[in-house]
């Protein structure tokens, strides 16, 4: 079988031991890199490139105490492992902070508060391809850019608004077709349609449009 290979940057020693024990005893899931710091985890990763241990997928804590923010930290880590996934995990419910991660680059936006059996589900989404969002950080992210009166109009019909609100929250194409009681080529092609309308080419791009309430 093979394993997703996940690296955690995360402060608190026993938050970082909690997700280390769990994630450790999971039969997909191998811990390949974990550190306090954004620089003592790329310093790390940098000192083991040749041993095959590269992550797939690193939880990132936001507010890091030492040394450069998670926030910061999003760029040097994409550069320093291009093909590895962000995924946020952390206390911040700041908005500011939420879009600004997600605009970045991180893929995924985890709260603390989640339990770690959700943890497992959110990296192996992610993994496959999904984006999640805690639902309370998608509620909020939905809730403060939800355009009030004119959510009808534009280039998107009703359907694929639906789907704009679905992608948003994180849910995979899978999922969005369950929700809408739809197949997953009908979501396909509602996506390529709104890529068209919208000039986007991803889901980044998607977001980014809705962080700006462009759409």
């Amino acid at each position: 079988m093979k394993k997703i290979k996940i690296g955690i940057v995360e402060d608190e020693r026993m938050v970082m031991d909690s997700l280390k024990f769990y994630l450790e005893r999971q039969e997909d899931m191998e811990i390949v890199n974990a550190a306090h710091t954004v620089e003592d985890f790329i310093q790390q990763q940098q000192q083991q490139q040749h041993n095959g241990k590269i992550p797939d997928l690193i939880l990132l804590d936001i507010g890091l105490p030492q040394g450069m923010s998670g926030l910061e930290g999003i760029r040097y880590l994409q550069e320093a492992l291009p093909k590895a996934e962000i995924v946020m995990y952390t206390a911040s419910d700041d908005s500011e902070k939420i879009f600004k991660a997600l605009c970045a680059g991180a893929v995924a936006y985890i709260s603390k508060e989640t339990s770690l059996m959700k943890v497992k589900e959110a990296l192996l989404d992610v993994y496959r391809g999904g984006a999640f969002m805690s639902p309370f950080i998608a509620r909020k992210i939905i809730k403060h850019f939800r355009p009030q009166e004119k959510q009808n109009e534009g280039p998107l019909t009703p359907r694929q608004q639906q789907i704009v609100e679905a992608l948003i929250e994180g849910l995979s194409y899978k999922q969005v077709a369950d929700r809408l009681l739809i197949t997953v080529d009908t979501v396909r092609d509602h996506i390529k349609k709104i890529y068209r309308a919208l000039h986007i080419n991803s889901r980044s791009e998607l977001l980014a449009k809705r962080v700006k309430n462009e759409i």
